[in-house]
C-alpha cells in the first residue's frame, strides 16, 4: 500500500489549521500518502461513541504514520488501544491522557490499556511544551512516556500552534 501519515487535528480545530497542512506537504514530498481528515466530533462527543465511527474511516497498517496535536493526540492513544495492526509509529503533539484542565474533556477514556496502545505502534513519540498554555504540558508527556516508552521531546513552544513545526517534520522519516 505504501507510506502513509494521518493527521489528526485537535479540539474545535481543522486540517487547514496551523501546521498541519504544512506538515502533509513536508511528507508528501517524501513519498506519503497524506490524510487530514475533519473530524469535527473529536473531544465533542464521548470517545465511545466517536472511536468507532473514526476506526471505520481509516484504512491503518505497517506502513501507517499516524500524527495528533492535542485532542487529536488524546484520539491516538485510544485509536492504538483498539487497533487489530501494527503502525510504523505515533506522534502525539501536545497530548495528553488526563485531564489537563478544567475543561470537559470527553476524548479521554476512564482507563487505557497500556500494554496494548504501546503494542500497537512501532514508534511512539510525544512531543510537550512546557509552556503549555491548556495543561498539556511536559508533564503530561512525561506520564505517557513512564507508561509507554518510546521517545520524549520536551520544547518551550506553547500548544504549538505555529504555521510549522520543524521538530515533528525531522521525526518522522
Amino acid at each position: 500500500m505504501g507510506r502513509r501519515a494521518i493527521i489528526f487535528h485537535g479540539t474545535h480545530a481543522e486540517p487547514a489549521w496551523i501546521w498541519y497542512p504544512w506538515l502533509a506537504d513536508r511528507l508528501r514530498e517524501r513519498g506519503y500518502d497524506v490524510e487530514t481528515p475533519h473530524h469535527p466530533g473529536t473531544n465533542a462527543e464521548p470517545i465511545a461513541t466517536f472511536l468507532p465511527k473514526v476506526l471505520a474511516a481509516h484504512t491503518f497498517d505497517a506502513d501507517t504514520v499516524l500524527v495528533g496535536h492535542s485532542g487529536g493526540a488524546a484520539l491516538l492513544l485510544a485509536l492504538l488501544e483498539h487497533l487489530d495492526v501494527i503502525v510504523a509509529q505515533a506522534v502525539l503533539v501536545a497530548g495528553y491522557s488526563t485531564q489537563p484542565n478544567d475543561a470537559d474533556e470527553p476524548v479521554l477514556q476512564d482507563r487505557y490499556d497500556w500494554p496494548a496502545i504501546r503494542s500497537h505502534a512501532r514508534e511512539l513519540v510525544f512531543v510537550n511544551s512546557v509552556t503549555d498554555e491548556f495543561g498539556c504540558d511536559a508533564e503530561q508527556g512525561r506520564a505517557m512516556f513512564d507508561r509507554l516508552g518510546g521517545t520524549l521531546v520536551v520544547r518551550d513552544d506553547g500548544h504549538f500552534v505555529s504555521e510549522t513545526l520543524e521538530v515533528v517534520d525531522r521525526l518522522i522519516p
